[in-house]
């Protein structure tokens, strides 16, 4: 009975929006407490739920701001209150985030917190959220090896952890580094002990994804005899450290004709590099990066950079797509299980990038995201979290927006 009453309380009485929303957030902690996995029974999509997300980079960096606006456009597609948080690229500040948001008053706090966890920030932000009785859910990096013993699996000693969404890192590592391979021996045939001098430039040494993405490339690089990986070092994901790097790799390994870089910040810096030290990006020496951004897609097209992959900035969208559907008691983990790792990652051929510049210079418009739901799509089966889906629906919405502005 309390249920029925609560229901009508917060999906039916016209009560004005502040009450309103300070009545839904209420009954959505009292729903939690009669112990309802699932909050689905409110119907109003404006306020159907409120979702924090902690991005651990910087408000203005290419790929965050692609992650930032690809979650902006899916919260607008589900009806969900977002709010974005950025650490700044400060790992210590992802804990200090979370913190914040968990000590706000209940009536205050999200109904699920959305956490990246770089740099080994995984195990604090979980903690900090259970002791608050805090939802969370996981997005871009896993649960590396030596945090499980202390943190379990999802929903059981920690039941306020949800699950997780983790783009297959080692994937993008391997096929950026085999597509980089295979386009130096085209550049370069010759016979086995005609050597390809390599060097690699990764993210960080802690962070999940950034160990996946090397342990792929090296992978890659074992497969190829021809190929002799001289050095691995770290750029932190910045521009400016790859390119002090790149002049003092190729000073102590004057014959490096392959350039891996983990991110496109880090290709830029290495190609800045490349030409400080009389080199030419693409001719003396080839680069390959992942991630999508605009300026890596340009670069992939004018032959700065040879390889691209990409996808996984969408990785916190897709996760609001699950977490949507769970609050609408459709609980992913019963079909794809708590901690998800998905194919995200595509090696971009140039139509691909051509189709991702029409969306761009079309102004971005907002992609449907409820279509990718099980909640909006009774039919829908399984999940489709490719770049390959999205771009479809990306094409989608640039047909819709043109007939729009023609009626104008």
């Amino acid at each position: 009975m309390l249920i029925q009453q609560l229901r009508c309380h917060c999906t039916m009485f016209p009560l004005p929006v502040i009450f309103l929303t300070f009545s839904h957030r209420l009954c959505r902690r009292l729903c939690l407490l009669l112990g309802l996995a699932s909050c689905g029974l409110f119907s109003a999509p404006s306020l159907a739920m409120n979702v924090v997300f902690v991005s651990p980079g910087k408000a203005d960096e290419p790929f965050w701001m692609d992650a930032a606006e690809g979650l902006q456009h899916a919260a607008a597609s589900l009806g969900v209150e977002l709010e974005i948080l950025y650490a700044e690229r400060d790992h210590l500040a992802q804990l200090s985030l979370v913190r914040d948001v968990v000590e706000r008053p209940v009536t205050q706090r999200p109904d699920y917190l959305l956490i990246a966890a770089d740099k080994q920030a995984l195990t604090g932000q979980l903690e900090l959220a259970e002791r608050a009785g805090q939802r969370v859910f996981v997005a871009y990096n896993g649960v590396q090896r030596k945090e499980r013993a202390l943190l379990g699996y999802p929903r059981q000693r920690l039941p306020h952890w949800l699950g997780s969404l983790v783009p297959d890192a080692e994937e993008a590592g391997y096929l950026s580094a085999r597509a980089l391979i295979l386009r130096a021996q085209r550049k370069w045939p010759g016979e086995q002990n005609d050597v390809l001098e390599m060097v690699a430039i990764s993210g960080d040494r802690t962070t999940d994804s950034s160990r996946r993405r090397t342990a792929g490339m090296l992978r890659a690089a074992s497969e190829f005899a021809r190929v002799h990986l001289r050095q691995t070092v770290y750029g932190d994901w910045q521009q400016e450290h790859a390119r002090y790097q790149t002049p003092i790799l190729l000073n102590r390994y004057p014959d490096i004709r392959l350039i891996w870089t983990g991110s496109d910040l880090m290709a830029f810096g290495a190609s800045d590099g490349l030409r400080s030290s009389g080199r030419v990006p693409g001719e003396d020496v080839l680069l390959s990066t992942i991630n999508m951004t605009e300026r890596a897609t340009r670069a992939l097209l004018n032959g700065e950079l040879q390889t691209v992959v990409g996808g996984h900035h969408l990785a916190a969208a897709w996760s609001l797509v699950l977490l949507y559907d769970y609050d609408q008691g459709i609980d992913f983990a019963e079909t794809e299980g708590l901690e998800m790792e998905k194919s995200m990652f595509t090696l971009f051929n140039q139509p691909m990038a051509k189709t991702y510049l029409r969306y761009l210079a079309a102004g971005r418009p907002q992609v449907d995201y409820c279509f990718f739901s099980k909640a909006c799509n009774p039919s829908r089966t399984a999940y489709d979290f490719t770049i390959a889906a999205w771009l479809n629906a990306a094409s989608d919405a640039i047909a819709v927006q043109q007939p729009d502005a023609a009626n104008r």
